[in-house]
């Protein structure tokens, strides 16, 4: 499975074996055991085990695990547990400067030396969360080649800010921009946008997921089964956007074989950026295989 194409990452506390159990058969494209919010102090160090026992095990998604943040009396001691062959990627909360970024993937690649793992095979992607994580997005974004994406976290930015995330989701269109600005000129993947909370409105869900991809994001924080395949459909190009992407190409491919690079379709002026567009549509649609499913 490619780490480049993952539009749904689940979300399961990693002190919870039933939930563990079923987790990777849902049709994510990467879980995401939790060490962090999910897990009460008491139960840190003892869930540890378990977590890396669940990666072990034979599953057919993207493995992942949320450590506690780069500041907490956890951090390296759940990096030191937790990183291994078995292990697809690490995600790192509340990130708010270059600097701890660096730090994170400096421990990685001393714990990486010294197990013999392949240099950088673990992705690490950090969660961008606070009011100066926002503003400080287009340095964190380019801190290190090591990292591919980053993810947004909306229920601590909105507690950080005082902020009212009501179901419009206004208070959140600055830091999505500033996040898919900072990660398309530090040359990333797409970013991944927040969880929603309301777990049995999937209208909810997928007005948020729909606001996300409006804003340049390629797939979504899940934190229910039931969100997963919702996440996937609105993160895959529809049937409908690959046939209009199929056709533009192919007009202008046409028109421009005859020396003209304007035409209209339909009605619709189409020039280099929206055939360009098009082409982005049908590339997505080919990463993507049938049944929700990531091609390699």
């Amino acid at each position: 499975m490619s780490q480049g194409a993952i539009r749904s990452y689940l979300f399961a506390p990693g002190n919870h074996p039933k939930k563990i159990a079923k987790v990777f058969g849902v049709g994510a494209d990467a879980v995401i055991l939790d060490l962090e919010d999910a897990v009460a102090v008491d139960e840190k160090e003892a869930t540890r085990a378990l977590v890396v026992a669940a990666m072990q095990s034979e599953r057919a998604p993207l493995g992942y695990v949320r450590v506690n943040p780069v500041d907490s009396i956890y951090f390296e001691a759940d990096m030191e547990a937790v990183t291994g062959a078995w292990l697809d990627g690490i995600v790192v909360p509340k990130i708010e400067s270059a600097e701890q970024l660096q730090s994170a993937v400096a421990l990685l690649q001393r714990i990486e030396e010294r197990r013999e793992l392949e240099p950088g095979s673990i992705d690490l992607m950090p969660i961008i969360e606070t009011a100066r994580g926002i503003e400080n997005a287009n340095e964190v974004a380019a801190a290190h080649s090591r990292v591919r994406r980053v993810a947004f976290g909306a229920g601590d930015y909105t507690l950080d800010l005082g902020y009212q995330w009501d179901p419009e989701e206004e208070v959140l269109s600055y830091a999505r921009s500033r996040l898919s600005h900072a990660t398309r000129l530090a040359g990333l993947e797409p970013p991944v946008d927040t969880v929603v909370l309301q777990i049995y409105d999937d209208q909810q869900f997928l007005a948020s997921a729909g606001r996300g991809r409006m804003f340049g994001f390629g797939g979504k924080l899940c934190i229910h089964p039931r969100q997963v395949p919702l996440c996937n459909e609105l993160f895959t190009p529809s049937a409908k956007e690959i046939e209009e992407a199929s056709a533009v190409v192919r007009a202008f491919e046409a028109a421009e074989a005859s020396g003209s690079a304007s035409i209209q379709l339909d009605g619709y002026f189409i020039d280099y950026p929206i055939v360009d567009k098009a082409r982005r549509v049908l590339q997505l649609a080919a990463r993507y295989g049938q049944g929700g499913t990531v091609a390699d």
